[in-house]
């Protein structure tokens, strides 16, 4: 198994887990009922795809064998016990530049009340404390004010606009590029966060 996985990491009622093929019918039904909310953000592939999308458990599978090299860490996002969300630390990259992308969606029935704030917070500390990562980077669509307001509480540095980044819903979208290095939060993300 890689270093630090798996793994569950709890703040408070938030509590970031491995997803699990039995997350299937809650992951689905969440994705569904959300899909107005989730969609516009969501990534497409630009190649037309002519064959059957993954089932969920091929979908597990298929992150469940990347954390086993090492390469992703697809945690589940519960509250108070109720799978609301997830948070997937991805594109972990070692050698000289020691980083990691990290993205995420939650439910809107539980939107803006600090829970992706804080599993983010649980996430980049595991990436800086357990993987000995350096720097973390979320990207997100200019437009996407819920996310924004992700990245602003919790102290990310604007990098800047990656011009046509990533393919959604039939184009390519610009997004800003946040970041955080482990020597801006030397006492923890998760810390800062409780204590600003």
């Amino acid at each position: 198994m890689a270093t630090g996985w798996p793994v569950t990491l709890v703040d408070g009622p938030v509590r970031l887990r491995p997803l699990r093929r039995r997350d299937g019918q809650a992951w689905l039904a969440l994705r569904t009922a959300n899909a107005d909310w989730l969609e516009p953000w969501d990534a497409t592939s630009p190649v037309p795809v002519d064959r059957p999308r993954p089932t969920f458990g091929a979908f597990v599978r298929l992150l469940a064998a990347q954390a086993r090299e090492g390469q992703t860490l697809p945690f589940a996002v519960d509250l108070h016990g109720e799978l609301v969300g997830q948070v997937t630390v991805s594109s972990i990259t070692y050698g000289s530049l020691r980083s990691a992308s990290i993205g995420y969606w939650v439910s809107r029935h539980v939107a803006g009340r600090g829970i992706i704030p804080t599993a983010v917070a649980l996430a980049v500390d595991h990436c800086f404390q357990v993987l000995e990562l350096h720097r973390v980077e979320i990207n997100i669509r200019p437009e996407n004010e819920p996310s924004l307001r992700v990245v602003q509480k919790l102290g990310f540095r604007d990098e800047g606009v990656r011009e046509r980044y990533l393919h959604i819903r039939g184009q390519w979208c610009d997004h800003r590029s946040f970041a955080l290095t482990a020597e801006e939060v030397p006492e923890g993300l998760l810390h800062r966060y409780h204590t600003s």
